[in-house]
């Protein structure tokens, strides 16, 4: 399981770039505080850091619409270009936004991500805020 501290330091010793990736889905709610620990870690990247990885060697699935999903280890998968709404810094590391996992986790429509988007919501009330609110400037 990975909490906040072995997600960052899982990701500081991949030695990428700090600008070709960002955390998406479960390890992304996990930096957000949303919940303490998630099973892996999903990544969005950059299309050179994909080509990087792919000729690196790692196992590599190519999607009707071009981009990549990659294999890095076992509990880590990287999806090129993969991401929705914007990115925060969050301890060093980018990451996509509570709007872009929901915005992600509602085109991905299982029920394992409904109940995450009703977590975030959750999250957001008990931080005093309404996502009502929250969603209101979201188109």
């Amino acid at each position: 399981m990975y909490d906040r501290e072995k997600i960052c330091s899982t990701l500081r010793q991949t030695g990428f770039d700090a600008d070709s990736y960002w955390v998406v889905a479960g390890a992304a709610m996990v930096l957000h505080g949303v919940k303490a620990c998630t099973r892996d870690i999903d990544l969005g990247c950059s299309r050179k850091l994909a080509d990087q990885l792919q000729r690196a060697g790692y196992s590599t699935e190519v999607y009707e619409d071009g981009s990549r999903r990659i294999q890095y280890r076992p509990d880590i998968e990287i999806f090129e270009e993969w991401r929705a709404g914007e990115l925060e810094v969050l301890d060093g590391i980018s990451v996509v936004s509570l709007k872009g996992i929901i915005m992600m986790k509602q085109r991905l429509g299982r029920e394992k991500d409904m109940e995450d988007i009703r977590l975030i919501c959750k999250y957001i009330e008990m931080k005093g805020g309404s996502y009502g609110t929250f969603f209101k400037h979201w188109k």
